[in-house]
């Protein structure tokens, strides 16, 4: 393990982290479509949906994924086995997000699928009690605000349900730019009415502005938000407010939303003084893991070794987890730092 430190994930979707073995064998037992003929072409469409160039393209590489997560037991299984994939990488902490409404189609009600999650969770932490896992409830973005306007809603309402048995926030996720963020704004007033913690992702294929509006909705986090960068007065906002962006190196630059990990604004939205926290957004599709984010960071990126574990703790600091748990884990975090300053 190249990066002995407890690490922490903030930004981890489900459907975007699963083993591809196992969804494999899904698509084979159940019958559903397949986008390939064998297990190879089913990661080379993977991975052409990747490295497509498009927010929009990249998001079709979840389509088998998702057809093969409508049963109790997949969710549960797909769920399990991230969480122990997660504990044997290193991860004390992650909080790993969904979207309840994208599991509904064979019956399964938003709650059903929430309490599928759950369990899964239950499962792999009972293996592996050196990780916690937070889920975040994702409402999502699929054209006009419209279009799922209802089932967005029962996000919104459902999520504090759940927010003392596993679920730690909510989200907006899915393709931005289709309709202004602020259109969604209703939603997270729910949201906020049930006191339920908020990210958003914004300022990843859109600009700014983007940003500025999941602020004024509530987000204490921004998911990616490295497009803040092209408004100083914004940065100097998210410092001051302590906003915390959830960077994804390696899915920035696959969807060409940054040119490259030398050109990635992170280390200087780091030294501005906003609590920059990095992220994998999803393993499986871009075939990543934290510590090969960090080589990135370190290699290309322009961070050192201590902004590494600095990170981490601003990742603990930030994250939903309950106060009492977070000490403990910095105090951690704080020891591998006195180590690399001596």
């Amino acid at each position: 393990m190249r990066y002995p430190f407890p690490k922490i994930d903030l930004h981890l979707h489900l459907d975007g982290s699963f083993r591809p073995e196992t969804v494999w064998q899904l698509v084979q037992e159940q019958g559903v479509e397949s986008p390939a003929d064998t297990p190879e072409g089913y990661r080379e469409f993977i991975d052409r949906c990747v490295h497509s160039g498009s927010v929009n393209e990249y998001l079709k590489a979840f389509d088998a994924v998702l057809l093969v997560m409508q049963d109790r037991e997949s969710i549960i299984r797909i769920t399990r086995e991230l969480i122990e994939d997660l504990a044997k990488l290193g991860l004390a902490y992650a909080e790993i997000r969904f979207a309840p409404q994208l599991h509904t189609r064979k019956g399964l009600s938003q709650d059903d699928a929430i309490q599928a999650v759950l369990e899964g969770r239950r499962q792999g932490m009972e293996a592996y009690p050196e990780i916690s896992i937070g889920i975040i409830c994702c409402m999502m973005c699929v054209g006009p605000e419209t279009a799922n306007w209802d089932a967005n809603m029962e996000t919104a309402k459902i999520t504090h349900k759940y927010l003392d048995k596993g679920v730690v926030a909510i989200d907006l996720a899915g393709a931005e730019g289709i309709v202004p963020l602020s259109n969604f704004a209703p939603l997270f007033k729910v949201a906020r009415e049930f006191n339920t913690p908020i990210t958003c992702h914004a300022g990843d294929s859109q600009d700014w502005q983007t940003v500025k509006d999941a602020i004024e909705m509530g987000a204490s986090r921004i998911g990616h938000g490295h497009h803040i960068y092209e408004n100083p007065e914004l940065c100097r906002y998210a410092a001051d407010h302590n906003i915390a962006l959830e960077i994804c190196p390696t899915s920035n630059v696959h969807c060409h939303t940054r040119d490259s990990y030398p050109l990635h604004p992170a280390w200087n939205l780091y030294s501005m003084g906003i609590p920059v926290t990095i992220n994998t957004d999803n393993m499986t599709m871009s075939k990543v893991t934290l510590d090969d984010e960090y080589d990135h960071c370190l290699k290309e990126m322009g961070f050192e070794y201590e902004d590494l574990i600095l990170m981490n703790i601003n990742s603990v600091k930030y994250s939903f987890m309950k106060e009492e748990e977070k000490g403990k884990l910095i105090a951690r975090l704080e020891k591998y730092l006195d180590e690399v300053s001596e």
